[in-house]
């Protein structure tokens, strides 16, 4: 034993002196800890009896009837203990709620939430628009515990709301539900200052209200020359939904212009009269010459040209008039050709009646009008002819509404005329309201 002393000092001896101290720490410690663990075993007897009655307590506790519930866990209430909203909400079906966005579709929007195809394909059965969602529209639906689609809500408008309810037989019933606003007369008036559409809009007026206020007054007077300082007054009745406008309707208008006024009022019939009820829109004559003519070519999109051989469009009615035959106005309107030099048409009229229709006379033997001239149906505006691009005498007539050919035969015109009777005095009346109000 004293050899292996010897042989540990020396050891020691040879270690660096850092090395030799921390070593002489860690004897030290371990001979402290020797020392001590005799006295932790020394217990107090009292002490030992206190600690064995808490373990024991402890262990009762876990054994209870509580031991199978996690500490991190609370027992659920009975139900007769939870509030009935409760109760309520946890019966309920599976509600969803979608906005519409870009490039989104009934079946893209659906599928994301697990609805069945067969479902999607029998709700579009019910309604095929709802192949035309648009961005900012609302969905909401009810999934049952199935997992089949029972109701959807689909949300087009603020006016409009379509319903669908799931039948027994896996189709779907669509009710639609329309809200309805409420209807307020609103009077805006305004003085014209540059174009009547800016000044209109100054006045309160939509693009669609000033669109109206034109083609109630287009066969009185042109719009495009009126001068400033004139005056307008206007009676809408617009509809509110929500806080919202929703769709106007004019009822009355009164324009002075050139110290004269021009009004219009709505009838019940939704046409608009003067203050004297008689029609605003004025009359056409069928044909454009005193006496009835042979037709010798007709209307025909797609007529083969007898001079160029070529199929194309023959947008009037040629009449076999001898020439010099007087041609009429037929309606009320302003000039705006008035062309004597030829061309493939030979010498034509083109008269605008109105804002939507304009007629066109051609291979006139002599133009008797100019362009701008008023003219008054019935007017002898030329005589007819051969000139142009002609196979023989002949007049050919063409009536244009709204930048669109049609068949002067056949086209549905207006017609002059006034409320008579009971409706002409209900009308009256009613003008003579709001001719009152129609202030500047």
């Amino acid at each position: 034993m004293q050899q292996i002393a010897r042989s540990v000092a020396l050891a020691l001896n040879t270690l660096p002196k850092p090395h030799r101290v921390m070593l002489g720490s860690l004897t030290a410690m371990t001979l402290a800890v020797a020392i001590w663990q005799p006295l932790l075993n020394h217990h107090d007897e009292n002490k030992e009896t206190l600690v064995r009655k808490i373990e024991l307590e402890a262990t009762q506790h876990l054994t209870g009837t509580d031991a199978s519930e996690p500490d991190d866990q609370t027992t659920p209430l009975p139900d007769e203990d939870l509030p009935a909203d409760q109760k309520e909400a946890e019966g309920t079906q599976d509600a969803k709620e979608y906005t519409v966005a870009s490039g989104d579709t009934l079946s893209s929007v659906l599928n994301q939430y697990g609805i069945d195809l067969s479902n999607i394909n029998a709700l579009v059965g019910s309604d095929g628009a709802l192949r035309n969602l648009n961005v900012g529209q609302s969905l909401n639906w009810q999934v049952n515990a199935d997992g089949e689609l029972d109701t959807l809500d689909w949300e087009i408008s603020r006016r409009e709301t379509r319903h669908y309810t799931r039948r027994a037989n896996g189709t779907y019933s669509m009710e639609r539900q329309l809200q309805q606003g409420e209807w307020q007369d609103h009077t805006l008036a305004g003085t014209v200052k540059g174009s009547f559409a800016s000044s209109a809009q100054q006045a309160g007026l939509s693009a669609g209200e000033t669109a109206s206020v034109i083609k109630a007054l287009q066969w009185q007077m042109d719009f495009r020359k009126l001068r400033s300082g004139d005056q307008f007054s206007t009676i809408f009745s617009r509809e509110i939904l929500a806080g919202k406008r929703m769709q106007s309707q004019l009822q009355a208008v009164r324009v002075r212009s050139g110290g004269k006024d021009y009004y219009a009022f709505r009838a019940e019939d939704g046409k608009f009269y003067d203050q004297n009820a008689s029609g605003l829109a004025k009359g056409f004559l069928r044909y454009p010459t005193a006496k009835t003519y042979r037709v010798s070519s007709n209307f025909n999109p797609r007529r083969l040209n007898p001079v160029t051989g070529r199929i194309t469009p023959h947008r009037g009615v040629d009449f076999a008039v001898p020439i010099g035959t007087p041609v009429l106005a037929t309606g009320d309107g302003e000039v705006v050709v008035a062309n004597a030099k030829g061309g493939a048409a030979g010498k034509y009229v083109a008269i605008r009646h109105g804002r939507q229709y304009m007629t066109r006379y051609m291979h006139l033997s002599r133009v008797m009008v100019k362009p701008g001239q008023k003219v008054k149906r019935g007017d002898r505006i030329a005589l007819s002819g051969n000139t142009g691009r002609s196979t023989g005498p002949h007049l050919h007539f063409e009536i244009w509404i709204n930048n669109q050919a049609v068949n002067p035969l056949t086209a549905k015109l207006p017609r002059m005329e006034g409320l008579t009777g009971k409706e002409r005095k209900t009308y009256l009346a009613q003008a003579k309201a709001w001719q009152s109000q129609l202030t500047f």
